[in-house]
């Protein structure tokens, strides 16, 4: 089954320069990745200085927020486009680890998860000592799977009817079910909710979902704020969007938090900024 990797890359350098080393350093490469670049021309000198044979397409996002559903749809065509069988995708702030992408294609050729939405453990790293060196290569010394999800032994696969719980910062789907899923909305622009829209929709088309055990992804850190007030704006046009397409909100806890600062009006039925 041959496999790729997909990563869309908008001005964050080192975190890919990391991805970069992590995926070579894989027991099992990927016989492709495929790096959108979004309004990033630097990114081929990026791959290039790093060794990568990574195939960089590069996309124009335009005026608005960036548009990562687009942008990832973009990588699978490029990927699907090169015989590719297996779909993974990653976040460019993410490491994989050693065993990651193996793991997601024992998976895949398992007849009981072949058609499954893969999902594996995301750990969330502390800042790197040396920024300039980054994180040490052992790396699985390292793991410590977020609480919220489920995080399976290694070698073990257990299903889930939680599609909620699932991210798009590391996950793998063969190339049938990609088609199946009908890839992301590309309604959502900005931050929030395109990848809650993604399981709902493989809920919808009869996707199992699996939590894939030794799966290792490893979140670099960059500051974030709880809640994400700078992406206030996108949140809630996203959380609209989400509504009018499934009939409930998603994201509740920040829309919750956003209530609680009197920076929007939110009910069952309306939600706007103040």
């Amino acid at each position: 089954m041959r496999s790729a990797v997909i990563t869309t890359v908008h001005g964050r350098t080192k975190h890919l320069c990391r991805q970069l080393r992590g995926i070579s350093n894989s027991a099992k490469p990927p016989d492709m990745h495929v790096v959108v670049a979004i309004d990033d021309p630097a990114v081929t000198d990026v791959v290039a200085t790093n060794g990568s044979a990574a195939q960089v397409v590069h996309c124009r996002n335009g005026p608005g927020p960036l548009s990562v559903a687009w942008a990832r749809n973009t990588g699978a065509l490029a990927a699907l486009n090169a015989g590719a069988e297996l779909l993974t995708f990653l976040d460019v702030d993410c490491i994989p680890g050693r065993n990651m992408l193996g793991r997601y294609h024992e998976a895949a050729v398992d007849p009981k998860h072949r058609g499954a939405l893969l999902c594996g453990p995301v750990t969330y790293l502390p800042p790197p000592l040396d920024t300039g060196v980054g994180y040490p290569p052992a790396i699985e010394t390292m793991i410590n799977p977020h609480p919220a999800r489920p995080a399976p032994r290694d070698g073990e696969v257990i299903a889930s009817t939680d599609y909620e719980l699932f991210w798009s910062l590391s996950f793998a789907v063969t190339a049938e079910t990609w088609h199946r899923i009908g890839g992301f909305c590309t309604h959502y622009r900005g931050y929030g909710a395109e990848d809650t829209d993604f399981a709902q929709t493989a809920a919808a088309a009869g996707v199992s979902l699996r939590w894939v055990g030794g799966a290792h992804a490893f979140h670099q850190f960059h500051p974030v704020s709880d809640p994400p007030v700078e992406h206030l704006t996108d949140i809630v046009a996203n959380a609209r969007t989400f509504h009018r397409r499934w009939g409930w909100w998603p994201m509740r806890g920040w829309l919750q938090a956003f209530c609680e600062r009197g920076l929007i009006r939110w009910s069952e039925s309306e939600l706007r900024v103040v």
